[in-house]
């Protein structure tokens, strides 16, 4: 078993309950608008949301447009008449307030806080600093690098060069990317030349060429490899 100093984390999905966050902050901002009904909207904004941030990846919408334009698509889907730029800016302060964990999470960075550990995530600045900050994972990060601030996402290779170069890094062996998107996290670690995890919980059968380097379904797997 490989020897590795530095492990970069995923948060949305790997390490945060995306999907609790996701559906707290869509029903406090429905609610803050007095809208009812809210279960066929957040199905409409799930579908809608995925073929987006899919985009993201693949350089064909911004994070900044990407915000507003879910919003601006699930509101001429159900004929309503609101803002979507406000709507976004109102349901991303609730996102940040959110902080559900995966479950093993907080041990798994707790066991590991003798390695260098970096997040690197393709989201929001406020709202995953705000959702680090309130929660058990605050402290843990060496650093927490983040598509908006950086102007790269993953799977491009420049967010892997501004990890990089903060934490000084010159043995890409010694490097591990977790993650659990497998066109966002591990195929982005293999383009940059890094050995990759994907944390697969729901056991999804891998059908596409993307090959990581280990697999696991539950997080403390990881403890395995990297102790």
């Amino acid at each position: 078993m490989k020897s590795y100093d530095i492990i970069f984390f995923d948060l949305d999905d790997t390490l945060f309950d995306f999907r609790s966050a996701q559906q707290a902050a869509f029903s406090k901002v429905f609610e803050q608008y007095k809208l009812k009904d809210i279960e066929q909207y957040e199905k409409s904004y799930r579908s809608i949301s995925k073929v987006l941030w899919r985009d993201l990846e693949n350089g064909l919408i911004s994070l900044s447009k990407l915000g507003s334009e879910r919003f601006r698509r699930l509101f001429v889907e159900h004929e309503l008449e609101l803002d979507d730029v406000t709507f976004n800016q109102d349901y991303l302060k609730f996102l940040g307030e959110q902080t559900h964990l995966v479950q093993g999470a907080e041990k798994v960075i707790k066991e590991l806080s003798h390695k260098r550990l970096a997040a690197i995530t393709n989201g929001f600045t406020d709202v995953q600093i705000s959702r680090i900050n309130k929660s058990p994972l605050v402290g843990r990060f060496e650093h927490i690098i983040i598509s908006e601030a950086t102007g790269f996402q993953k799977p491009q290779a420049g967010i892997f060069d501004v990890a990089f170069e903060k934490m000084k890094i010159t043995n890409k062996a010694k490097v591990l990317m977790v993650g659990d998107s497998l066109t966002s996290d591990i195929q982005g670690g293999l383009n940059y030349g890094i050995d990759t995890c994907w944390f697969n919980p729901n056991a999804v059968e891998n059908l596409s060429s993307i090959k990581p380097t280990y697999e696991v379904n539950h997080l403390e797997g990881l403890l395995d490899i990297v102790k």
